[in-house]
């Protein structure tokens, strides 16, 4: 990132491009459009019958915003925060968004998001800062 940045590129537009690229890989499944309340409503919203024991919403973890400083729930090591705004660098790997949205996504609803969802949670991390 720190080359992205040398070549006038900004923090914000470092950001938008790996969210950018994830998105349009939702789209591509047929998702869309992102709404960045739906989002937040998401992030917020609790955990349903038979979802995991280690949360049961975001929040829980990532703290009461995805610019806030996180600590999980249950091993109480820190989260950094989620919002690429913050920390640029935060979603630009494809694999690993993946890994942890498939990771906390079973975790906390008892299920794997989907497009949609993934597309509108990650529109609204990068909207906050």
């Amino acid at each position: 990132m720190v080359s992205l940045l040398l070549w006038g590129l900004s923090a914000e537009e470092v950001a938008a491009g790996g969210v950018e690229e994830l998105l349009q890989a939702y789209r591509g499944q047929g998702a869309g459009p992102f709404l960045a309340a739906q989002g937040e409503r998401l992030f917020h919203e609790r955990a349903g019958e038979g979802a995991g024991s280690e949360a049961s919403r975001c929040a829980d973890c990532h703290g009461q915003s995805p610019g806030a400083q996180g600590r999980h729930v249950r091993t109480g090591k820190e989260i950094a925060p989620l919002s690429p705004l913050l920390q640029p660098e935060r979603l630009q790997d494809a694999a690993k968004v993946e890994k942890w949205f498939l990771r906390n996504c079973k975790g906390t609803w008892g299920r794997a998001c989907s497009a949609q969802e993934k597309g509108d949670l990650l529109t609204y991390f990068a909207t906050v800062r």
